[in-house]
């Protein structure tokens, strides 16, 4: 009689670490040039501040009108257009929005309205990869270079043409050239390396800084039933230059509208698009006042985009509780 064998326990699979609870050098896979490209552009900028000259006002203007239109180009073009279908904008200007918008340190089109489709369709879940639940300096900068970004992937399908893939393959010259384009300043020695400095690494850290806002600051609210966790933040209409995007709770609220301020709330991103539309530049711009309506006798109707898992298309989340 063989002896009667002890029952063996199964084994646990082991738990992985969350990545907000890895070190902040921890990066997910192929992200580890974003995590350099964070810490070189603050090196860089601490280093200059302290050692060269304070800028010139030609220099600063020049900053500042980068930063203004790359502002532009991401919320009226990857925000507003592209990743929201609120407007279909005449392709000339798309292409100039775009490149100021990547000049502004934005990424490529595919990219930027994936994640943020992604963002959307998981806001306020467990798998929201920016949550601020997490901490705040998680969902302000460390999931960029720690997040899993592959489940994007399916909400990039309708960009999927060469219109929009160039622009992977020209990321990096652009930015490269955004960084040290200050170098073709009228002058020589410290006065040059000042403008370098104030046009390439500082501009790019305060439109990281400000883009960043939106998913930290912005979703540091209390929990709604209408918007999630985002928020109306009025006093980083400063940071964003007026282009609207700090009015975040109207948006997840109305996100299709490609209107995010109202009454006084100051949205030149808005003003732009009405003004392309006079012009014959955009169109197919969506009713805000659909807002109003959506509220009082349902949502409005979501434009569309296909995904590979499924054959009818995927509407773009209409902002309930549990997409944000």
């Amino acid at each position: 009689m063989s002896p009667v064998e002890a029952p063996t326990a199964p084994m646990s699979t082991p738990v992985a670490t969350p990545p907000w609870k890895r070190s902040w050098f921890f990066c997910a896979p192929g992200e580890a040039a974003t995590l350099g490209w964070v810490i070189g552009l603050h090196i860089v900028t601490a280093v200059g501040l302290i050692t060269l000259p304070l800028p010139t006002l030609p220099m600063l203007a020049v900053a500042v009108a980068l930063i203004f239109l790359g502002g532009l180009g991401t919320t009226v073009c990857y925000h507003r257009a592209l990743a929201h279908r609120g407007l279909v904008l005449n392709g000339v200007v798309e292409r100039v929005l775009i490149f100021f918008a990547m000049f502004n340190g934005s990424g490529n089109p595919r990219t930027w309205v994936a994640m943020h489709r992604l963002h959307h369709a998981t806001s306020d879940r467990d798998d929201d990869i920016s949550s601020p639940r997490e901490g705040f300096w998680w969902a302000h900068l460390r999931w960029l270079w720690q997040a899993d970004q592959r489940p994007s992937v399916r909400f990039e399908q309708d960009l999927a043409g060469p219109k929009y893939w160039i622009w992977n393959h020209s990321q990096l010259p652009i930015l490269a050239m955004s960084t040290f384009g200050g170098l073709l300043w009228p002058a020589q020695g410290l006065e040059l390396l000042t403008a370098c400095l104030w046009i390439g690494p500082v501009r790019l850290l305060w439109a990281l800084h400000t883009q960043c806002t939106v998913n930290s600051i912005c979703h540091l609210g209390e929990m709604t039933t209408t918007h999630g966790s985002s928020r109306n933040v009025g006093w980083l209409a400063f940071m964003h230059m007026g282009h609207g995007e700090n009015w975040h709770a109207n948006h997840h609220r109305y996100q299709a509208d490609p209107r995010l301020g109202y009454g006084w709330q100051l949205d030149l991103g808005w003003w732009t698009i009405t003004g392309l539309r006079l012009c014959g530049l955009a169109s197919k711009v969506r009713d805000p006042s659909r807002r109003r309506r959506g509220s009082e006798g349902g949502p409005a109707e979501e434009p569309t985009f296909k995904t590979p898992d499924a054959e009818a298309p995927t509407p773009v989340s209409t902002g309930s509780p549990a997409n944000g």
